[in-house]
């Protein structure tokens, strides 16, 4: 079984992490005697820093006791350090590479990754992809975007040129929504994590950015949000508004089959929704893991994904 949607911290990134605290605002706490140590970086998500983030070892001992052969493992979006100046992003950005890159060479049958880039800097954005997928990575992690601006934004295209030049993988995930309504009672986490990629990936659909960059296997995170359940509505705009079929030549229903899904939904009736929207071929098995609300190990198994994304 392949697991597409797993994190993981090298120990070279903490010691970055250890050795730029005061700059990245990093710290250490301890919030209860039964749990790890949580790690927050410049006062966002912070998070529990559970030995399977960082323990090589022990993250293979667990991925062989669920039953997983091969898992593609990715940064963790806390540390893409999009909020600091390019020079941060992306020393971290080639750091996290290196060390998952070294990580994958080493147990080659079990472990590939994407790496993360500086992406408030697009040209940069776009050298460290390379060198990444140089080094052997598949692609790369990034967000759904930046402050007031999305990715089909004109400013994202030196970034999106250079990942469909090397026919990369770009794992669209979310982070944690910001929105005052639902600062409460998890919903940040809850909704707002779906409701980013739902933004995102209702935006590059709309905006024909796939007919532009047809060689960029784009996956997003949790399902695709809630945008597959609202795809019949979009469909309905197409036939309605030149402002929502001016840059698409067909409906939104036949674009949706040209992104992947990874299968994180908790849910067997969801999921089943989702492969029948998109197609088996397009939903990859995900866990989330080691986060809290993973699906450990993954419930399917969709070869079908696993070969049409990385082939």
């Amino acid at each position: 079984m392949f697991d597409f949607h797993t994190h993981f911290i090298p120990a070279d990134v903490i010691t970055w992490l250890k050795d730029n605290k005061e700059t990245v605002n990093a710290k250490w706490t301890r919030k209860e005697e039964n749990k790890d140590e949580f790690l927050v970086v410049n006062e966002k998500w912070g998070f529990e820093l559970k030995q399977a983030f960082i323990n090589n070892h022990l993250y293979l001992s667990e991925q062989a006791n669920a039953g997983i052969t091969h898992s593609v493992v990715s940064p963790i979006p806390q540390l893409f350090l999009y909020d600091f100046p390019d020079e941060i992003s992306t020393d971290i950005s080639n750091v996290y590479n290196h060390s998952l890159a070294e990580w994958s060479k080493s147990a080659p049958q079990r472990i590939s990754a994407l790496g993360t880039v500086p992406l408030s800097n697009p040209d940069k954005a776009a050298q460290v992809l390379q060198k990444a997928m140089n080094l052997g990575l598949k692609g790369a992690i990034i967000g759904p975007g930046l402050p007031n601006q999305l990715l089909s934004d004109e400013f994202f295209i030196p970034f999106f040129e250079e990942a469909n030049r090397q026919k990369a993988i770009v794992f669209i995930h979310p982070l944690l929504c910001e929105d005052p309504r639902i600062n409460r009672r998890m919903m940040p986490n809850l909704i707002g994590v779906p409701w980013e990629t739902t933004v995102c990936a209702t935006d590059l659909l709309l905006s024909g950015l796939i007919d532009r960059y047809p060689n960029v296997k784009i996956l997003f995170a949790h399902g695709g949000g809630f945008l597959p359940y609202q795809i019949g509505r979009m469909d309905k705009g197409y036939e309605q508004w030149k402002l929502v079929s001016s840059n698409l030549s067909a409906p939104p229903s036949e674009y949706l089959k040209r992104f992947w899904y990874d299968s994180v939904l908790w849910n067997k009736e969801s999921l089943e929704f989702l492969v029948n929207a998109v197609g088996e071929d397009r939903v990859v098995p995900g866990s989330d893991y080691p986060f809290d609300l993973s699906v450990w190990p993954p419930e399917v198994n969709y070869q079908e994904g696993v070969k049409s994304l990385l082939g």
